[in-house]
């Protein structure tokens, strides 16, 4: 492995599948898959930009082109997906998940991005990056947004998303800034329920389950694309969000 991001042979063959597309004009390729992959994970976790990739990898143009094509495809999705499952069983835990844990992270943007705005509450002009994981820390669904979007309407979108895509959630938890229309609509239209984590003292404490949308995000922050958000498009924003994460889980399941 010539970087630290490089994938390694059992890595790679855990997914390899899905990045090795079924063509009519042979098997043959000018670049290895797992070379475009793995230049997609040296930016990402390097934090550079696409121009900026060492000649080592295949050209940026290239690089990008594939990581374009497969945000489209939902390649990036599928994966993850795969080995929150495959961690699951590997902890002794059923494949689906049955509770969501929700948070949001505000972020500046560099660019004129796709729905930005202002976070008035943390002074962040930018986007707002809402997850939801499950009681490992796994990540179940990502919605980037606007960031002057209030937590409590916007997670409306992001539980709705994760009950769609995980029918098995049957109840979420949230802190004291989703009280209100996320929890009714939770009720009414999703018919679960949000459960509000109420602060124990007025000073700083862990919060029980909090602890571990926390943790998720901390593990994010150790990829530099994310220091900021650099992505003109939302729906690039969120597959640089699982990108990270498929990195992250890769280790485990090996």
């Amino acid at each position: 492995m010539a970087y630290t991001s490089d994938l390694s042979d059992p890595e790679w063959d855990l997914i390899k599948h899905y990045f090795q597309a079924k063509t009519n004009r042979g098997s043959s390729y000018k670049h290895a898959k797992k070379q475009i992959v793995n230049g997609i994970f040296y930016l990402v976790k390097g934090g550079i930009t696409w121009r900026m990739l060492p000649n080592d990898f295949p050209p940026w143009q290239t690089v990008y082109d594939h990581f374009s094509r497969w945000n489209k495809t939902g390649v990036w999705e599928m994966v993850l997906d795969r080995l929150n499952r495959i961690w699951r069983k590997k902890l002794g835990r059923k494949a689906s998940s049955s509770y969501g844990i929700i948070d949001a992270q505000s972020v500046k943007t560099q660019y004129a991005s796709e729905d930005r705005g202002i976070d008035g509450g943390k002074k962040v002009k930018g986007h707002k990056r809402h997850i939801v994981v499950d009681i490992l820390g796994n990540l179940l669904c990502v919605f980037v947004h606007a960031a002057n979007l209030s937590d409590t309407k916007s997670a409306c979108e992001v539980m709705a998303r994760a009950k769609e895509k995980h029918p098995s959630i049957s109840a979420f938890s949230g802190d004291a800034g989703y009280r209100g229309t996320a929890v009714t609509f939770a009720a009414e239209k999703l018919n679960i329920t949000l459960h509000i984590s109420e602060r124990i003292t007025d000073t700083w404490a862990v919060m029980p389950k909090r602890w571990v949308v926390e943790r998720t995000f901390a593990w994010l922050n150790n990829f530099r694309r994310l220091a900021k958000d650099f992505e003109v498009l939302s729906a690039t924003s969120e597959n640089i969000i699982r990108i990270a994460m498929i990195k992250l889980k890769l280790a485990k399941c090996v």
